[in-house]
């Protein structure tokens, strides 16, 4: 009867988490993680092409490309690159990239985030490099139609002069 009481315990513990994730999936139509895995999959190439050295970051800036820093509001106003608007992450909507970005949907994007710099305090602390910003903000770009997106791929430090760092 134990051994058959710990089968029993070992099927449940073994099928539980796939059960769950079948029910949750199926119990909010607006969560499609299946979906995102999906984004981030497309997202994957387009991205290794559009990683840029921060010469080449400037030099689209100074063409017209938006720099978007997608951190706090807080984190903004207490530092970010100069000519850098701010929609926090947490506030993307199709609305609000739209009020930001423009309508033009091909418009050049440059995006960085906290790991672009090597300082490692406020208003930059490092964040873990697997869930770094840059990531998220690239793949729900991409997601709401905006396909030119491009990523610092350096590491800076905020406070050389050339870096054009505003400290709030």
């Amino acid at each position: 009867m134990k051994a058959l009481v710990l089968l029993a315990a070992g099927l449940v513990a073994t099928t539980a988490p796939a059960f769950a994730q079948t029910q949750l999936a199926s119990r909010n139509p607006q969560v499609d993680y299946p979906g995102f895995e999906r984004l981030a999959g497309e997202t994957r190439d387009i991205r290794k092409g559009r990683l840029i050295d921060f010469a080449a970051f400037r030099t689209r800036a100074a063409q017209g490309a938006l720099i978007l820093d997608a951190r706090s509001k807080d984190a903004f106003a207490r530092g970010h690159l100069a000519g850098a608007v701010n929609l926090p992450f947490t506030d993307f909507t199709a609305e609000s990239l739209a009020e930001v970005i423009g309508p033009d949907r091909n418009r050049p994007i440059l995006i960085y985030c906290n790991n672009n710099f090597s300082n490692h305090r406020s208003p930059v602390p490092l964040k873990s490099p697997p869930v770094a910003l840059n990531i998220q903000t690239f793949i729900n770009l991409v997601g709401y139609g905006y396909r030119n997106v491009w990523e610092l791929n350096d590491l800076l430090d905020f406070n050389d002069p050339a870096v054009g760092w505003v400290k709030g």
